[in-house]
């Protein structure tokens, strides 16, 4: 379930909305099955594979039937070695893919708690799983997101809609924000570690050279002719790296248009998937007009004044 980036506030935020903090680190999954635990980030390598607390997770702790399996939606934090659980699929071979998220975060806490998976490392429970911090998003909820201590390095916020089912690939249910004030990393660095000067791009070179995102259905953002994708000894299914200049860029109806694209090269080998749609606009929005915690607030007490309004019509 990965979500979109937010470049407007959703409708409806106080009251259809959770947001917490997401740590900084790996996003990946973690099946724990067959006494032994295996994690693996977004494009199918194995991250650790170890024994771990959670039910079959290690030869120790294998209950009920040893094949049946829990499914952890997780983000790997690096600094303290822990898994900090964002999201849960399944737990002793049952499903969550139809619950709702508010149900969801409920077991994700519940559950963790039957186990010892949340104590130090031991032989037998290699690292350490926590649930992180959800809140509803009320004004209250959101400044404890945004400004509460954690644990952990923030990354932005996280905000899940409340009556969202788990899906694969991204959703506009799971929305990402962030500012300078809760993450170190607002705009894209290029593949040295600096901030370009102007906005960059990843997309996935098709067989018909046209160059697109990673949403389903792609965005076509561009195409490269036959002649520079032989020169280049280019392939289709290869990320490529674009710079963006401004003057090149048209909003049209909430969506991005580009002209032209100036092709700087491939990004790091460990990159999986293209850029979305909703990141590539949330990343010229950053640069330009960002969308502001005082933005969020504002939503907030606008969603409060409706439904305040509507108490009062009901009453009436």
């Amino acid at each position: 379930m990965l979500p979109e980036w937010m470049a407007d506030a959703p409708p409806h935020l106080a009251s259809d909305w959770h947001v917490f903090a997401r740590p900084t680190g790996k996003r990946c999954l973690v099946v724990s099955c067959n006494g032994m635990t295996i994690s693996r980030v977004r494009n199918g390598s194995i991250l650790h594979r170890f024994p771990s607390a959670l039910p079959n997770g290690s030869k120790r702790d294998i209950s009920g039937p040893a094949s049946s399996y829990s499914i952890l939606d997780c983000i790997f934090h690096e600094p303290d070695e822990t898994y900090y659980i964002i999201d849960m699929i399944c737990w002793r071979g049952y499903s969550l893919y139809d619950c709702t998220a508010e149900f969801r975060f409920f077991w994700v806490n519940s559950k963790l708690m039957e186990t010892t998976a949340g104590d130090p490392p031991s032989t037998y429970h290699r690292y350490r799983f926590s649930a992180v911090p959800i809140y509803e998003c009320t004004l209250e909820g959101l400044q404890a997101a945004y400004s509460g201590s954690t644990p952990y390095v923030k990354d932005g916020l996280l905000f899940y809609n409340k009556h969202a089912h788990y899906q694969a690939g991204i959703t506009p249910l799971a929305l990402v924000w962030k500012d300078e004030a809760c993450s170190q990393y607002v705009i894209d660095t290029d593949s040295n570690g600096q901030v370009p000067s102007e906005q960059h791009v990843v997309l996935e070179l098709q067989e018909d050279g046209k160059l697109t995102t990673s949403d389903d259905p792609p965005v076509v953002f561009g195409s490269l002719d036959n002649e520079f994708i032989q020169k280049s000894n280019l392939r289709p299914g290869n990320l490529l790296r674009f710079a963006v200049r401004d003057e090149r860029v048209k909003l049209v109806d909430g969506k991005m248009e580009i002209s032209e694209l100036q092709f700087v090269g491939k990004p790091n080998r460990a990159r999986a998937f293209a850029d979305s749609h909703s990141k590539a606009l949330f990343q010229y929005a950053a640069r330009h007009a960002p969308l502001r915690i005082e933005d969020l607030v504002a939503s907030i007490q606008s969603n409060n004044m409706e439904l305040e309004s509507t108490d009062v019509e009901m009453q009436g």
